[in-house]
């Protein structure tokens, strides 16, 4: 089965005090509307933390800071194994225009289950929560 390298970026409001976090609602693909951390798949030649930059960019038309990994998420889809770093990171430039979602949320705490994450993504909810402010 193929494996697929990718990056995800928790954006979040702070990254100290994280109050809120950023997600998008997948715009297109078999896996259209699941709501899941925008990024995408490292290109040769760059850095985890360079790819989620350049994505993020593509994706929202937004500058970020990329801070500390969370987690490496390992995910077998029925058609694929996804390898996902999840980074902490916070908007420094730009306004989160959506290119390719279909909607976006900012999330808080007592939020994190109110949207139907993608399967991969949901697994990492229990982290965030614990880092989340109140």
């Amino acid at each position: 089965m193929k494996t697929i390298k990718v990056v995800a970026a928790v954006i979040c409001d702070n990254m100290k005090e994280k109050n809120k976090i950023f997600a998008t609602a997948r715009g297109y693909g078999e896996l259209k509307g699941g709501w899941e951390f925008p990024g995408g798949k490292i290109e040769a030649g760059e850095t985890p933390q360079e790819a989620l930059k350049r994505e993020i960019m593509e994706e929202l038309d937004t500058e970020i800071k990329v801070g500390d990994l969370i987690d490496t998420i390992e995910y077998g889809y029925p058609t694929f194994h996804l390898s996902m770093d999840c980074f902490w990171a916070e908007v420094t430039a730009g306004h989160l225009e959506l290119k390719e979602a279909e909607a976006a949320k900012w999330l808080t705490k007592d939020q994190l289950n109110s949207v139907a994450w993608l399967p991969a993504d949901i697994t990492l909810i229990e982290k965030i929560r614990r880092n989340m402010e109140n």
